[in-house]
């Protein structure tokens, strides 16, 4: 059953969320054959963003808003509640990966069928749509150490090929170990290069793209799972794609790619700053701010710090400071009003202050307070398991 979403106590992915969020996966799911069309693969890209990777769900279940998946797929007609729910339906209805695991013994692997997801639930009344992934699935998705890719959702979102999709998740992986690799200095200059200009034989892309038995001439293939995506991947990603036909005799046995990126990752989509989806994303994050900087210049919590000397006069006209508090700090704070009450938060900030470092609290306050009603938190919650609370 599903609660209002002013009420839950979940994370509920809103469209603002998505500007820089991201996807991260196992490689064994990126190489994987995922037998599913645009549509649910898409739905299934979004839901694995959506994972706190640091705060696992132990349901397994993700929150998100109706309009954050109708903007996601640009849906804006009358039928659009129509059209989500069909998706869903369609996710569940097709949605599995054939995985393949390298074992210890070489050339040989390891074969698994997954189905992602278990369920999704939503109703007639509120925003909230949650989708619960299966068992099976997660430990591609979380407690991930090594041997993963992490990439934009907001990439995803634009393309409009199930190929796309698939070929742009194997660029990042390649790139991402590309950039891991040259930072570490853990490969040979060889050996970057491969990774930067990575090659896949045609029967591997086939199977990765689930055409095995599809598009026999190569023209075709050529055109479709080629041709098109990376013009798509180009035009819509943070990547810039080219590739050569490798050739044995007269047979084409393979492609070798070239990515290239445009833009840092610190800057993950600037380059779309005239897009429609990125200037809504611009309109709604404005009015976020303001509506969290005015909730943070009517918090008690803002008083409290102002007494205590943790803020002063220069605080509460700076807006990063401001909007800061109330994201990050505030929230940690009401935790701690429902576990013990408003004079433990009083008393919490008061010894913060006794105790700040000097300078430091100087050069980043909202960070500075966040880690200690972090820390303070984890101290009353262990005390109260102990205590059998």
């Amino acid at each position: 059953m599903l609660i209002n979403n002013e009420d839950s106590p979940y994370k509920v992915v809103n469209l603002l969320d998505l500007e820089n969020q991201k996807a991260v996966e196992h490689n064994d799911l990126i190489t994987s054959v995922a037998k599913m069309d645009k549509i649910p693969l898409k739905i299934f890209e979004l839901a694995v963003s959506c994972l706190d990777t640091e705060n696992i769900p132990k349901d397994n279940t993700v929150y998100l808003s109706k309009e954050t998946l109708f903007s996601f797929f640009d849906v804006t007609s009358s039928s659009k509640h129509t059209r989500f729910k069909n998706a869903l339906r369609t996710l569940h209805e097709q949605a599995i990966f054939e995985v393949q695991e390298a074992t210890k013994k070489e050339g040989t692997f390891d074969y698994s069928i997954i189905s992602p997801i278990s369920r999704s639930s939503w109703n007639d009344y509120n925003d909230l749509v949650s989708i619960k992934f299966t068992e099976d699935i997660m430990p591609y998705l979380i407690n991930l150490k090594s041997n993963f890719t992490q990439y934009l959702i907001t990439d995803i979102m634009e393309l409009n090929s199930k190929y796309s999709v698939i070929l742009y998740k194997w660029f990042s992986m390649n790139y991402n170990q590309y950039e891991k690799y040259k930072e570490n200095g853990q490969r040979r200059e060889e050996q970057l290069t491969q990774l930067k200009n990575p090659y896949i034989d045609i029967l591997e892309l086939r199977r990765l793209t689930n055409t095995i038995d599809e598009y026999e001439l190569f023209s075709n293939f050529d055109k479709k799972i080629l041709k098109k995506p990376i013009e798509e991947i180009n035009k819509n990603t943070h990547f810039t794609i080219t590739y050569d036909k490798i050739k044995k005799g007269r047979s084409i046995i393979g492609i070798n790619f070239n990515i290239e990126k445009k833009n840092k990752i610190h800057a993950p989509i600037d380059y779309k700053s005239n897009d429609n989806i990125s200037q809504k994303f611009q309109k709604n994050k404005e009015e976020n701010e303001d509506q969290l900087l005015g909730l943070a210049m009517q918090s008690p919590y803002t008083k409290i710090l102002l007494e205590q000397l943790l803020i002063n006069q220069y605080d509460l006209i700076d807006k990063k400071v401001m909007i800061g508090l109330q994201r990050t700090v505030f929230p940690k704070y009401e935790e701690l009003v429902d576990l013990q009450g408003l004079n433990s938060v009083k008393e919490h900030i008061s010894y913060v202050a006794a105790h700040k470092i000097p300078y430091s609290i100087k050069e980043n306050t909202v960070k500075y307070l966040k880690i200690a009603i972090e820390k303070y938190l984890t101290n009353v919650k262990t005390n109260s398991i102990f205590r059998g609370e």
